[in-house]
């Protein structure tokens, strides 16, 4: 099979969770072993792969508006195809299949997130036979952890712990596209993040839907905070997960806050709303009072934790009052992020379903509201380290600016900082860097790189 992708070349765009960014990772592994070379551009590509996330409503249309845009691009002089090979994977495939290409006629490949290992297979039968190839399955017959990957960056890598989700939030169509929970037994996931380490991965993030009822499944109760402690072991430098459910959300997990050296002071827990009311509509299963409960409970273990959070505004039925009961939330918290969204109905889920009679304005004037409020604790979260000595793993040059170092900081900050004197930013990409805050802004935290001696030897060390 492998002559069909030799001298091919390929992009991928990805939409979407975590989760997509991973199995993007993996799609690009497969197809670099079968000899395809991957690039940045769609001018330059044989063949295009939109890993789609249908979350919100407006991927849907940025989707069929990159698709459309395909249609007259012409090949790259080089091709040997006769057409571009266009495929769709991830949720809108999974949710789509055969409609995706009645409605994009162009469309050469469909796959859903349950078989991210057919789509070679589905692109050569669309290379030698031409004509759509649509295959979309149920649930998964393997974890995609099982097939090759490209990372993005050497020295961080996404784990994924679990697949699929068990929750059925009202407004979520993740349960529908994603199959139920499954997990991965601990043993194997151990033995991933092991082979990370010795390859000289200095982050793990463990990802899953909800990671905190891990191993439910499995071992007939969540073993999360198991697996922390197992991975910790591995001698990883940070360790990192994503997403939680706060109804999941046990002590024993809390409390490896305080007690793991590589579990980073950061925590996502999305909230969705501060109103009882809503929560219930959302099917949440959780009150107001047990989530900040779990805030108190994060920060005895964990004094500094930096905490974000997700926020719906204009849920169907949301009042005055609810609305006000999530911003009085948000002020008591003090987040230093909230990815705010307005509600949008999505097909197939309880929630489109539920009346929806606030005007469009009212809403639009809450979530503004809200986004100041926002940036207001952001910034004074980030107050707390103007001046303080941080440790800095760099992720490369700043987008703005060559001489300018970017990274994150433990409590997962953007940090910028210039690039010290006979250095360059990618050189010292994936190394750890002490940076003294000068200023903390809203969404970053900029400073000067401090090399004494013996900071200096151990930057060039690790560089090396």
């Amino acid at each position: 099979m492998h002559h069909t992708f030799s001298h091919t070349t390929f992009c991928i765009r990805t939409f979407g969770c975590q989760m997509n960014k991973h199995d993007s990772e993996r799609i690009a592994g497969m197809l670099e072993g079968l000899g395809a070379l991957q690039v940045d551009t769609y001018d330059e590509a044989d063949m295009v792969v939109f890993m789609t996330c249908c979350v919100r409503e407006a991927a849907d249309v940025r989707l069929l508006g990159q698709v459309a845009s395909l249609k007259n691009l012409p090949l790259p002089k080089s091709s040997k195809l006769d057409h571009r090979i266009i495929a769709v994977g991830g949720c809108i495939g999974q949710r789509d299949g055969e409609k995706l290409v009645r409605e994009l006629p162009h469309l050469d490949v469909v796959f859903g997130t349950h078989n991210l290992a057919s789509l070679p297979r589905l692109i050569e039968s669309a290379i030698e036979a031409g004509g759509h190839h649509v295959e979309v399955l149920d649930s998964a017959e393997t974890f995609p952890t099982d097939l090759p990957s490209v990372r993005e960056h050497s020295w961080a890598a996404w784990l994924p712990i679990t697949i699929g989700c068990n929750n059925f939030c009202s407004y979520c169509i993740v349960p529908y596209v994603r199959g139920r929970e499954k997990s991965r037994p601990l043993e194997d996931v151990i033995a991933d993040a092991r082979t990370y380490v010795a390859a000289g991965v200095k982050e793990i993030t463990l990802l899953g839907q909800n990671v905190n009822s891990y191993g439910r499944d499995l071992y007939g109760e969540p073993r999360f905070a198991d697996l922390l402690d197992e991975v910790d072991a591995t001698g990883i430098a940070r360790l990192r997960f994503a997403t939680s459910h706060p109804k999941d959300l046990t002590d024993g997990v809390i409390e490896r806050f305080g007690t793991l050296r590589s579990l980073m002071p950061a925590l996502h827990l999305p909230v969705q709303s501060g109103s009882d009311r809503i929560l219930e509509a959302m099917n949440r299963r959780y009150t107001r009072d047990h989530y900040l409960g779990l805030i108190e409970k994060l920060r005895e273990a964990c004094p500094g934790i930096a905490l974000s959070s997700d926020i719906i505004v204009g849920f169907p039925g949301e009042t005055e009052k609810d609305f006000e009961a999530t911003y009085s939330l948000v002020e008591e918290v003090g987040y230093n992020q909230v990815f705010t969204f307005i509600y949008s109905k999505r097909e197939g889920t309880p929630a489109a379903s539920m009346v929806d009679d606030s005007p469009h304005e009212v809403i639009q004037e809450r979530f503004d509201r809200l986004v100041d409020l926002v940036q207001e604790k952001a910034w004074q979260s980030n107050q707390v380290d103007a001046g303080k000595t941080i440790e800095v793993l760099v992720e490369g040059a700043s987008k703005r600016d060559r001489s300018v170092l970017s990274g994150k900081s433990p409590k997962n900050q953007t940090v910028h900082a210039r690039v010290p004197e006979g250095s360059s930013a990618d050189e010292l990409a994936g190394t750890f860097v002490s940076v003294k805050v000068e200023e903390a802004r809203t969404w970053y935290l900029s400073g000067s790189v401090i090399e004494d001696e013996d900071a200096g030897r151990m930057l060039k060390s690790d560089a090396e």
